[in-house]
Parts: C-alpha cells; sequence; structure tokens
C-alpha cells in the first residue's frame, strides 16, 4: 500500500482541522456554563483603576512645592 499524499490533500485536512478547531471554540464559548465568567469579563474595562494608598499620596503632595 502507497500511503503519500499531494497537496490536495494536505490542504484538505488543513480545512478539516480548522474546521474542528472551530466548532470546538464556538461550542466552548457558547456554552451556557461560561456566561457568568464572559459577563464579569466584558465589565473589566469599566472597572475603576486602584487608588494609591493615603500615605503614598502625602508624600507625593509633600514633595512638590
Amino acid at each position: 500500500m502507497d500511503f503519500s499524499l499531494d497537496i490536495g490533500q494536505l490542504r484538505g485536512l488543513g480545512t478539516l482541522v480548522v474546521a474542528i478547531a472551530f466548532i470546538g471554540l464556538s461550542l466552548w464559548v457558547f456554552n451556557r456554563r461560561r456566561d457568568r465568567e464572559f459577563a464579569e469579563a466584558s465589565l473589566l474595562p469599566f472597572a475603576d483603576d486602584r487608588l494609591p494608598n493615603a500615605e503614598q499620596e502625602n508624600a507625593t503632595r509633600s514633595n512638590r512645592q
């Protein structure tokens, strides 16, 4: 038996791998169990930055003249 692959078969296998990856990723993203995680992640751009400690803020203010 001769198992040689030509360029058409390689392209077909590549397409199959990409299609399987796309379907798997789609199932992972649209899974109902992940809704809470994605809802929290969608609010990250609106989260406040951490405020500096009061001691650090006073130290920087006293150095400025």
